[in-house]
């Protein structure tokens, strides 16, 4: 079968950990047989970032880390038409532009033969339901989300024909023990700030604990503003940066302590 992935990025992860579940699943399909493509804005946010940040390295990185993965880039003259033409499952997540979203289903609506699916990955139906009340979904075959709080705000707001409960999950084939690396350090903390929305949390779990226990470790992550970049200084621990997701296992494996908020 032929799938076609709306993604706000598959190249990069730049503050986008839905990339990670969704390289994942395409690369699940790709072993199994399928042909999987991965459409992205070629302006979109994260890309954008990664590229000004780390430059053509980022993008070359991706290739080499994830080869079997096919993306590509569209931008407002895009014929979206000829590619769904030529699908069997269209899966759009939720990052992707709300005219773009009205589109597709609108071509499915006018007889698009093939499958159209929303996913949607973070928590605005609950947080901010404005944002999704507003997508037409009413040509979609299905929607996805990733947890069952979710399924039940679309159900009761009406939102899709079907809704289904789609957890994200870890790529096992990148995400595995690595025992033959030596541990170097006490703690990693991988995450970006997020526009204060754990700020409370990352100063309590991580901050304050590994100043007090004098712990050694390294912070990856993008966004922090100056003050969270004081207060990691002083607590002894190494900010350093973007991390591409590639070498995240890696990283956990050098450390004897890997934190989750």
């Amino acid at each position: 079968m032929r799938f076609l992935f709306y993604t706000h990025s598959a190249v990069s992860d730049w503050n986008h950990g839905n990339a990670h579940f969704q390289r994942g699943i395409m690369r699940e399909l790709v072993a199994r047989g399928h042909e999987v493509i991965a459409l992205e804005p070629a302006d979109g946010w994260s890309r954008s970032n990664l590229l000004a940040e780390q430059g053509p390295f980022a993008v070359e990185r991706f290739r080499k880390d994830f080869p079997e993965l096919m993306a590509v880039t569209y931008d407002a003259g895009f014929q979206h038409e000829s590619w769904l033409a030529d699908a069997d499952i269209v899966i759009v997540h939720e990052w992707t532009d709300p005219e773009l979203v009205a589109r597709i289903g609108r071509i499915r609506g006018r007889g698009g033969d093939f499958t159209l699916l929303f996913h949607d990955t973070h928590h605005r139906a609950v947080s901010a339901t404005q944002a999704i009340a507003v997508l037409q979904l009413e040509h979609y075959d299905g929607v996805l989300v990733f947890g069952e709080v979710l399924r039940e705000s679309y159900l009761r707001a009406g939102w899709g024909r079907r809704v289904f409960t789609w957890h994200e999950a870890a790529d096992e084939r990148l995400f595995k023990p690595l025992p033959e690396i030596d541990r170097e350090s006490d703690l990693v903390w991988i995450g970006n700030w997020g526009d204060d929305e754990r700020s409370a949390e990352i100063g309590e779990f991580l901050i304050e604990p590994a100043h007090a226990l004098a712990l050694s470790g390294t912070v990856h992550g993008v966004r922090y503003p100056p003050d969270a970049l004081t207060a990691l200084a002083d607590t002894g621990l190494r900010y350093e940066g973007w991390i591409a997701n590639a070498d995240v296992p890696k990283a956990f494996a050098r450390h004897r302590i890997t934190m989750h908020i």
